[in-house]
């Protein structure tokens, strides 16, 4: 009995991680502040949010300064936080 709920847990859990819905945006960095966190002015509507560097930028060390242009990933819930997924070149 149990093996069924785990399985079913798990298909429930595929199913709402393919339905999150997330939007890619470009714009440049203003200011790196501690802990990986970044000040970025976004391209399309010049509004300025705190970004986040992804788990892979940072376990690559990808280094991010201000005046880089980058690629960030919001959701629809929070527009004024981001996570950094792209450093552009």
């Amino acid at each position: 009995m149990s093996y069924n709920n785990h399985s079913r847990q798990g298909e429930r859990n595929q199913k709402d991680i393919k339905t999150k819905k997330t939007f890619r945006t470009e714009g440049r960095v203003l200011e790196a502040l501690p802990n990986t966190c970044f000040r970025i002015k976004l391209d399309d509507d010049g509004q300025e949010i705190l970004a986040l560097l992804s788990g892979k930028l940072r376990f690559h060390r990808i280094r991010i300064l201000p005046g880089d242009r980058v690629t960030v990933e919001m959701t629809p819930y929070d527009k004024e936080k981001g996570r950094i997924v792209y450093r552009l070149k």
